[in-house]
């Protein structure tokens, strides 16, 4: 299980790198574009960053509980 954690978070992280360097070629690029998509993906970002934090807790419990 906790094997699957890792996978899951490095995914996340990966996630995370992802949404951010998009959002922030969309917030440098301005525009119509810009207006539309930087803020939409920074809301994005937040919420796989909660995702990502969530899967660190799950790992660091099932590691430290003894499962």
């Amino acid at each position: 299980m906790l094997a699957v954690l890792h996978i899951l978070l490095l995914i996340a992280l990966a996630a995370v790198a992802l949404v951010l360097a998009l959002g922030v070629f969309a917030l440098s690029r301005g525009g119509d574009f810009g207006r539309k998509w930087s803020n939409r993906l920074m809301r994005v970002r937040v919420a796989v960053q909660f995702v990502a934090i969530l899967l660190l807790a799950a790992a660091f419990w099932f590691q430290y509980s003894g499962h």
